[in-house]
């Protein structure tokens, strides 16, 4: 990853990074977003939603907070997995800061995880998330297991989905920033650029409309995105792994693609305040996410 430092931050500005990470499905992207206030990282009910280390900066005058959102940490079973984790790996290595997310519902604890997470060498947090759906005794249950399997800096109670205590974890991250100057232009949001974000919003989309597998063997790709005075015109290819895949992505007459449009149109005409015109295809790709070649072209390791 390369940041360009900027020497012009007033004397004492407070700068880094801040890695997410835990298990799929505890709330990451749901606490990233409610972090920096904007709606950077897919969310979804599903597990693995997030494939990509997506990178969410909050400023202000005296600091920026660079926040890495991470794929969930699972036991790799393919090339798109093992992309996956080393999009972890990086974002550990390169922390200022680490907010291991957990959450109330969690039943099995994955040693290999644990042990990653004891191997930090910074200050790290545990944000217990889903306490909303949990009652009083089983969050100080939880609470008690986390301090003495990991022994964190703090242990903060949150519902990243209604914002319960999260101005807590922010406060918590600031006293705990280091003296730096800022890594980014103060006037960035992230990172990635907008074609991430159409594809991401679609590939969304999929994962809310579609059941089992189908989701997790689509990608998105923006084969063209140009911006006019008045609209964007993107168009947009999907990717499935087989042509049985193909026809329930595309459903009955193509209802069923014509409805993840719809959606996905709303969602980025929002994102990007402006009118957007849509098209979409979806093209058969066997076993695009065993492929390092195409894992490569997708983005996943670079």
């Amino acid at each position: 990853m390369t940041t360009n430092l900027h020497p012009e931050s007033p004397e004492n500005h407070k700068a880094g990074f801040v890695s997410i990470v835990g298990k799929p499905n505890v709330g990451k992207s749901t606490l990233m977003n409610a972090l920096v206030g904007e709606q950077l990282s897919i969310t979804t009910f599903k597990a693995q939603t997030t494939r990509h280390r997506i990178m969410g900066i909050l400023n202000s005058d005296d600091f920026q907070i660079v926040y890495s959102d991470t794929p969930g940490m699972i036991d790799p079973k393919y090339e798109l997995h093992r992309s996956m984790m080393r999009f972890v790996s990086t974002s550990l290595e390169d922390a200022d800061i680490v907010l291991f997310v957990t959450d109330t519902t969690e039943a099995e604890i994955d040693e290999n995880v644990v042990t990653r997470i004891q191997r930090v060498e910074v200050p790290v947090f545990v944000v217990l998330n889903k306490i909303d759906i949990a009652d009083e005794i089983k969050v100080k249950d939880k609470m008690a297991f986390w301090q003495t399997t990991l022994n964190p800096r703090e242990i903060i109670p949150v519902s990243a989905l209604n914002g319960f205590n999260v101005r807590t974890v922010f406060e918590a991250i600031l006293n705990h920033l280091p003296v730096h100057p800022a890594y980014f232009p103060k006037d960035e949001l992230t990172d990635k650029p907008e074609r991430f974000f159409a594809s991401e919003i679609i590939r969304e989309k999929i994962f809310l409309n579609y059941k089992e597998e189908v989701p997790y063997s689509c990608e998105v790709l923006i084969l063209s995105f140009k911006e006019k005075p008045d609209i964007i015109v993107i168009h947009a290819e999907i990717l499935v792994e087989r042509t049985s895949q193909r026809a329930i992505l595309l459903g009955h007459k193509g209802e069923s693609i014509k409805r993840v449009g719809i959606q996905a149109r709303e969602d980025l005409e929002k994102f990007f305040g402006k009118k957007v015109f849509l098209e979409q295809f979806v093209k058969v790709e066997p076993d695009w996410r065993s492929k390092k070649q195409k894992l490569d072209q997708f983005g996943y390791n670079s």
